[in-house]
């Protein structure tokens, strides 16, 4: 008798994961030279050139070989001096260079989370971050935002509570995607002393730190209040602010005794990070400040062009954020954030982001990435406001 013939599926974990409703949207755009794609968060501008030539002169110089898994001296050397001075102090031997900021985070998830680990998220929050977890099997618990009078705000009391002592990981991104929101210093002050009461860590993707429209050159850290051996740890990438998305670099700054783990993870994940992409890493970091400022400045001036132009349309509420390179704006009426998306597709050219896809806070809601030119963001907002007017005469 022969044996049954078993389904090839993925465990459940896996099979429960929620697919991409960003990609969904696109995919029915994609390629489509009439489309206006803001529905990614990238630039429309490609990474500065000292950057593009520093990874060619690698290139022609043969570096294409393994190196360590940590990544090569000069990138981490550099990642270090970087943070000490946005930061606090930091040495090398404290930074792991990773294959983009979304390893990092996966890496970070597999060196602390468990299956059955309770972890907490802030949300609306980009799909990775909360999926990540339930791919190691850990329960994941939801803190909204809210949203009203004009600003996304935490209720600090709420995410207390819930970071109950049998929490394993807090997981938290600031300056957010998809809202802008961006903690305080207090608030970080609150929610490090109550880390620390019960041992739970906490893992800042902090990826859009330098997109930051308050003062200073960097949003507010808990780099700058833990002590280097606390359980925090830091994730982050080249991606946004150096308008590096293709090349997919990032880096881990952790407690020194979780740094040999986190090497076996890179070894059994990715190994190491190519030369050549690191040696652009170094060009960013040690090179790029004013393209860090321009990039800042540009993203200023179109946030503050989209959302004066968004709230100028009916219906439409939206919040100015304080980081990162998203408009996330609730629109009268929308119950179907995915499908009105599609529908901007197909009618009008015009690719966003629907608000569901953060998580169901973020239903009703839109995001919309305005690292864009100005006169792209113009025609975006026109063929917004068209389809919202045919919507309406229906």
């Amino acid at each position: 008798m022969r044996s049954p013939v078993l389904t090839p599926t993925a465990r459940s974990a896996v099979q429960s994961l929620v697919a991409s409703q960003i990609r969904e949207v696109a995919n029915a755009g994609l390629g489509d030279p009439n489309v206006l794609p803001f529905w990614f968060g990238e630039p429309d501008e490609v990474t500065a050139a000292f950057i593009r030539d520093e990874a060619a002169a690698s290139l022609a110089r043969g570096e294409t070989f393994y190196t360590q898994n940590f990544g090569i001296a000069e990138l981490r050397d550099a990642i270090a001096a970087y943070v000490s001075r946005l930061h606090r102090p930091t040495t090398a031997a404290s930074i792991a260079v990773t294959a983009s900021g979304m390893s990092a985070l996966m890496l970070a998830a597999e060196a602390l989370v468990a299956p059955g680990d309770r972890v907490v998220a802030v949300t609306p929050l980009w799909p990775n971050l909360v999926e990540i977890p339930k791919i190691l099997s850990a329960r994941v618990v939801t803190v909204p935002l809210d949203f009203g009078t004009g600003a996304w705000t935490l209720d600090l009391d709420r995410l207390l509570h819930a970071l109950s002592p049998d929490t394993r990981v807090l997981m938290i991104n600031s300056p957010n995607n998809p809202t802008g929101w961006t903690i305080s210093r207090d608030e970080q002050l609150a929610i490090l002393a109550h880390c620390r009461r019960h041992g739970i860590w906490i893992v800042a993707d902090d990826v859009y730190e330098r997109l930051y429209y308050g003062a200073g050159d960097c949003a507010p850290s808990f780099l700058a209040l833990a002590d280097p051996a606390e359980r925090v740890l830091s994730t982050n990438s080249f991606s946004k602010a150096w308008s590096m998305t293709g090349w997919r670099l990032g880096w881990i700054v952790a407690p020194l005794a979780l740094m040999d783990d986190l090497g076996k993870l890179i070894e059994y994940n990715t190994s190491c990070s190519p030369v050549f992409v690191q040696r652009a890493g170094v060009a960013a970091i040690l090179h790029g400040e004013a393209t860090v400022a321009r990039t800042r400045a540009r993203f200023r001036a179109a946030r503050d062009y989209l959302v004066g132009a968004l709230a100028a349309l009916p219906g439409i509420e939206v919040a100015p954020p304080a980081g990162a390179m998203y408009a996330f704006f609730r629109i009268a009426g929308l119950t179907d954030a995915l499908a009105f998306c599609k529908r901007l597709v197909h009618r009008v050219g015009l690719g966003l982001a629907p608000g569901s896809a953060f998580g169901p806070e973020g239903e009703g809601f839109v995001r919309w990435c305005f690292a864009s030119d100005p006169a792209r963001l113009a025609d975006g907002v026109a063929r917004l406001a068209r389809f919202l007017a045919l919507r309406d005469t229906k």
